[in-house]
Order: C-alpha cells, then sequence, then structure tokens
C-alpha cells in the first residue's frame, strides 16, 4: 500500500502544478486565457499588447515561482538530511546573509551600476556564492553538524549587524531601495533571463538525483553512514554546493523568501512518509512549486486592494506551519 499511495501522492502533485500554474495566469488585473497564452508563445507579436505582456510579465512570473518554490524546497531538504534536523533550512549556510551584505554594500556605495536591477542581482549572487565558498570551506575543518550550523548562524548574526551599520549611514533612497529588495519579488526576472536560470536550476536537480544514495545513508546519521563506507567530508562539500547554488539563484533574481526552504520539505515528509530521498526531491520540487504558485495567486488576487510581498505573505504562512512542527517533535 505504501509503495503506491507515494506515487499517486506524487502523480496528483505533478497534475497540480500546472492546474495551479493555469490558476497563476488567470489572476491579476487582466485576464489572460490559455488562447491568449499559447498565441503569446508560438505566435509572438511585438505590436501586441497581451502578447507582450505574457511574454515579459506573465510567463517569467510563472517560471520564477516554479523554480523559487522548488529549488528552495530542494535546498531545504538537502540541509535538513545534512544537519539531521527538521528547522535547518538553506539559508543556515549564511548564503541569504552573504547576499544581502553584498546588496547593502552595493546599494549605498552611490555608484549608478550597483542601483540598477543588474548591478543588484549581480551582487546577490556574488555574495551568495561568497557566503557558499566561505562555509564550504569551513566544512572542510570542521567536524561536527552542530559546529557548523553555529558557524552559520555566527555569520549571519555577524552579516546582519554590518547591514544594521550600513543602514544607519544611508541616504533615504538607498534604504527604501534595499528594504524593497528584502521584501523579495518575482517581478524582477525578464524572459531572456530564463535560459540561464532554467538551466543552473536542472543542473541543481540533476546533482541532488547524483546524491540520492548518500542522502539515503545519511539518515541513520553521519558516524553510522560513515562506518558504512560514505566519505562524509566529500558528500557535506556536494550538498553544500548545490545548496548555495540553488539558494543563491534564488536570492540573487528574487530577493529573500522566508520559510519555503523551512516548511515545505517538512510536508512533504509528512505528505509520502518516507526517507527514501528518490521520493522526497520530487516531492518537494513539486510541493514547492505549488505553494509559491498559490501564494503568488493570492497576491495578484488582493493587489488592487494591498500589495504585499511575497517574503511577508510565505512567512504569515510558514510561520505557524514550523511552530506546528516544532509542538509535533515536542510531544
Amino acid at each position: 500500500m505504501i509503495k503506491k499511495r507515494i506515487p499517486f501522492i506524487l502523480v496528483i502533485a505533478l497534475l497540480l502544478v500546472p492546474l495551479s500554474a493555469f490558476i497563476h495566469l488567470s489572476t491579476g488585473e487582466i485576464y489572460v486565457s490559455l488562447n491568449d497564452f499559447f498565441s503569446a508563445i508560438f505566435e509572438f507579436k511585438g505590436n501586441n499588447s497581451t502578447n507582450v505582456l505574457i511574454r515579459e510579465f506573465k510567463i517569467p512570473r510563472i517560471l520564477i515561482a516554479i523554480v523559487a518554490g522548488g529549488g528552495l524546497a530542494l535546498s531545504g531538504m538537502l540541509m535538513q538530511t545534512l544537519f539531521n534536523n527538521p528547522l535547518a533550512g538553506p539559508y543556515v549556510l549564511g548564503i541569504n546573509s552573504g547576499a544581502s551584505l553584498l546588496v547593502a554594500l552595493s546599494l549605498m556605495s552611490g555608484f549608478s551600476f550597483f542601483g540598477s536591477d543588474i548591478g543588484i542581482i549581480s551582487a546577490a549572487l556574488i555574495g551568495a556564492f561568497l557566503a557558499g565558498i566561505l562555509m564550504m570551506a569551513v566544512a572542510q575543518r570542521i567536524r561536527s553538524q552542530i559546529s557548523l550550523l553555529l558557524v552559520g548562524l555566527m555569520f549571519g548574526s555577524f552579516t546582519s549587524a554590518l547591514v544594521s551599520i550600513l543602514e544607519s549611514l544611508s541616504g533615504e533612497g538607498a534604504l527604501k531601495a534595499y528594504t524593497l529588495w528584502t521584501m523579495g519579488s518575482l517581478l524582477q526576472v525578464e524572459f531572456d533571463q530564463l535560459p540561464l536560470i532554467l538551466f543552473i536550476f536542472i543542473c541543481g536537480i540533476f546533482l541532488s538525483f547524483i546524491l540520492i544514495k548518500p542522502l539515503n545513508m545519511l539518515v541513520i546519521g553521519e558516524r553510522s553512514a560513515g562506518l558504512l563506507g560514505l566519505k562524509i567530508s566529500q558528500v557535506r562539500f556536494l550538498i553544500m554546493g548545490i545548496t548555495a547554488l540553488l539558494a543563491g539563484l534564488i536570492t540573487a533574481f528574487c530577493g529573500p523568501i522566508a520559510f519555503v526552504g523551512l516548511a515545505v520539505p517538512n510536508l512533504t515528509r509528512i505528505l509520502l512518509r518516507t526517507q527514501n530521498h528518490s521520493y522526497l526531491i520530487l516531492g518537494n520540487l513539486l510541493f514547492g512549486s505549488i505553494f509559491l504558485l498559490v501564494c503568488d495567486s493570492f497576491i495578484q488576487l488582493f493587489s488592487r486592494q494591498i500589495a504585499l510581498p511575497i517574503n511577508a505573505f510565505t512567512s504569515i504562512i510558514g510561520a505557524p506551519f514550523v511552530v506546528f512542527i516544532l509542538m509535533r517533535k515536542l510531544r
């Protein structure tokens, strides 16, 4: 029964992704039909305002919601398996902190390039990967998972302090620009950027599937997995590299998006009731995509009344769920 139940749930989730995408497409101030959608893809005309709207705004927003939701959920699952902790998330390594610090520095530097969209994305991407490289270097020297977790948290606290100092010294315009970035947004991605984003996203998924066997072994604990012949330091390095790749990509193009990487992996484990990572990888990709598509659909639905930041909306939904996970573990 269990073997049949898991594929059934995954098939349902697979069907819910296009359904969620269609709901996302249909919400917003301007209604878009499926006819209009396919026309914009296969018969694009630059002088057709509906075609331009779909190609330049709707398609990038839908695809980045799928990438961000799936990527953050997958990153969160990898971190939770690595640390054997349901409260670990993709930003435990300080990836978000590194991106935030470099974005703060770039916006408050006064150079016009760094104030542009390309400049902010470049700064976030560089900051995320520098933080990832730093934490991977630390991981080579520290054997304890708890110590590595603490180093990540301390790095986050250190960068937050630096950002606070920069905020206190910055002007009104720079402070506003940085605050808007921290709210997160799915509207910053352009159609021409999608091939690069999808390529990096697919690379992250492919590398995750390569690690299925080591991830399954890590479930029993690092020490036991090491006794069975698993090369812990190499696996840890690869897991952290994939997390830095996916979370850094998403943070660079969307800003920080909270709780997706924390809540969705726990929800996936509850629904699938398995520790087999071949199922968990697929489940997190699907449920993460559905979660962010639905969240962004609600944001579009209420866009006329209030402009809700995606980071705030995912926190409102994700935070109570994390409290539920905590209460469940304490019983």
